[in-house]
């Protein structure tokens, strides 16, 4: 067979100006205010302003930074609540080349400390509630950054640490300021933190490249439309908001901005502002769903991620008029990566069932190349049968950059091609993938693993529970046995043998918990349940 010696496609046809653009979130914010200039941008309280003003208030935010010398490569801390000036740092801090990091308001001192120290910021952006413990960062550096306060008149107020006030530091910023976009696609735009529970947290790196195809699997996921009216519950620190800053800009839709998050101000500000979009953990879910005088006057649409949500939770949230959309994700993966994709015919069945079904992670997002639950030795998915566990892998172009610095960590996470997500799951025949713990929370008793999520499940369905969390507790005959942390609602009424015995109905025996603790549960600022605080807190019982 003659071979053709040149194809045809090669010749001739390269890359260029006209035909190629490295992908960027950054164009559209330039869209979207040229199209829809005089259209409510960003509300905050009594305050509020259009998309022409936002555009105006990035690039002069992008502008005084390139005056100060800001520029590729470096880096941009910012560390404030879900305001305004955390939606124009995600980007007027890109638009001079600079990586944003979005720093956790909950973080203590020394953890900030290491992340400006590690992750070489320049500048910080800083509310001034938070001096206090920024204060006490700073002076563990020996090269500060520049220091840049907000002064939210929404806020409590504080010292001022830096040079200048925010307001001040962008009125000097040129509002026409077109910087060129970024020299390659795979230019970093964004440092997020992981918690590091277990030794130094690590930075993991987005790409311009990932962040523009998660705004796109943001939109296929929830089915957005035009316009939409979204609320800010979910931390803008926490995986970029999920890359919703850029998504909400792609669809000129309106960001509510919320300093805290409070079930009456949630509640308040989808009535007030129309609100028809929100993101928020379980624990947020669970929080709105037992909220005093707690309703909805319409439907309003809630995404959910971070832990696996209790199918009792979904499904108190949708008789309360909440349409829920289950996703799963991780800080490696831009956030959301995985949905519970929706069949119509699953509407008919019963609620509980479809609370049931919809607890699922899913499948994967579409710009997620693929995902499998496999041994993490071999690499060999497992049967899906809905009961044989794996590890849960994914690869695409919305995984990570790799983890700042640290290549050991990089080469360990993308080991055999994929990337390691750590948390053990199962498939089912459809095809739809079950979260069913994190690995270092399988809890094996007597040479049983015992998912700690099946076993909160169950608790979340007892009438007087309104938390639960579980975790292995040492036992000299079993090795580990689960034991329950329980916080009651108000006016609920049960004692651990009530609790024990509630769980032994509804599980093989094994399963039940032999411990119940009650009292509130730690959280992070992102609404995930500590379990390595209650690990500890169960060790000293034991």
């Amino acid at each position: 067979m003659t071979q053709n010696p040149a194809n045809p496609y090669d010749t001739g046809l390269d890359k260029n100006a006209a035909n190629f653009v490295p992908l960027s979130p950054l164009g559209f914010l330039a869209r979207t205010a040229a199209v829809y200039p005089e259209r409510v941008a960003v509300i905050h309280g009594a305050r509020q302003y259009t998309w022409r003003e936002a555009q105006q208030r990035c690039r002069r935010l992008a502008s005084a930074l390139a005056r100060r010398g800001i520029g590729r490569g470096d880096t941009v801390a910012v560390m404030v609540p879900n305001v305004p000036e955390a939606f124009e740092a995600h980007f007027g801090v890109p638009l001079t080349g600079a990586v944003l990091n979005m720093l956790n308001i909950r973080l203590d001192a020394d953890t900030i400390a290491f992340i400006l120290q590690h992750g070489a910021a320049k500048v910080l952006i800083t509310d001034t509630e938070f001096a206090p413990v920024i204060g006490r960062a700073l002076q563990q550096l020996d090269d500060k950054p520049f220091v840049i306060d907000i002064c939210d008149p929404q806020g409590p107020g504080g010292e001022r640490l830096g040079a200048i006030d925010y307001e001040a530091f962008i009125a000097a910023g040129d509002p026409a300021f077109e910087p060129p976009p970024p020299k390659d696609e795979w230019d970093a735009i964004a440092l997020n933190y992981t918690s590091g529970t277990t030794g130094n947290p690590k930075g993991v790196v987005y790409s311009h490249r990932g962040v523009y195809l998660e705004v796109f699997g943001n939109i296929l996921a929830w089915n957005l439309k035009q316009h939409p009216v979204y609320l800010w519950t979910l931390p803008m620190f926490h995986c970029n908001g999920w890359c919703f800053p850029w998504t909400i800009t792609a669809l000129a839709g309106t960001q509510v901005c919320l300093r805290r998050v409070e079930a009456a101000a949630i509640y308040d500000a989808i009535e007030r502002h129309g609100v028809t979009h929100l993101c928020g953990a379980p624990v947020v879910v669970n929080m709105l769903l037992h909220a005093r005088n707690a309703r909805l006057s319409r439907s309003v649409a809630l995404m959910t991620a971070g832990s696996a949500p209790p199918a009792a939770v979904i499904g108190g949230a949708e008789a309360l008029g909440f349409d829920i959309t289950h996703v799963y994700g991780l800080t490696e993966v831009y956030g959301p990566s995985t949905v519970c994709a929706w069949h119509d015919e699953w509407d008919e069945l019963p609620a509980a069932e479809r609370a049931r079904l919809k607890a699922r992670q899913g499948v994967n997002y579409a710009v997620l190349d693929a995902q499998m639950v496999a041994d993490p030795v071999t690499l060999r998915p497992v049967p899906v049968d809905g009961e044989t566990m794996g590890e849960v892998f994914m690869r695409g172009n919305i995984v990570m950059k790799g983890y700042l610095k640290n290549p050991k960590a990089t080469e360990e996470a993308f080991a055999g091609g994929w990337f390691h997500t750590g948390d053990l799951g199962v498939t089912h025949p459809d095809g739809y993938i079950e979260i069913k713990d994190r690995s270092k929370d399988i809890i094996i008793s007597g040479g049983e693993n015992i998912s700690t999520i099946e076993v909160e499940d169950v608790l979340y369905r007892h009438p007087a529970v309104l938390e639960a969390a579980v975790v292995a507790r040492p036992d000299e005959t079993w090795g580990e046995t689960p034991c329950a942390f329980v916080t009651l609602k108000d006016g609920g009424a049960a004692d651990a043998a009530s609790i024990i015995a509630f769980c032994r109905e509804h599980l093989a025996h094994f399963k039940a918990p032999r411990h119940v603790i009650f009292g509130p549960l730690p959280k992070t600022s992102t609404g995930k349940i500590q379990k390595f605080v209650l690990r500890e807190r169960a060790k000293e019982g034991a």
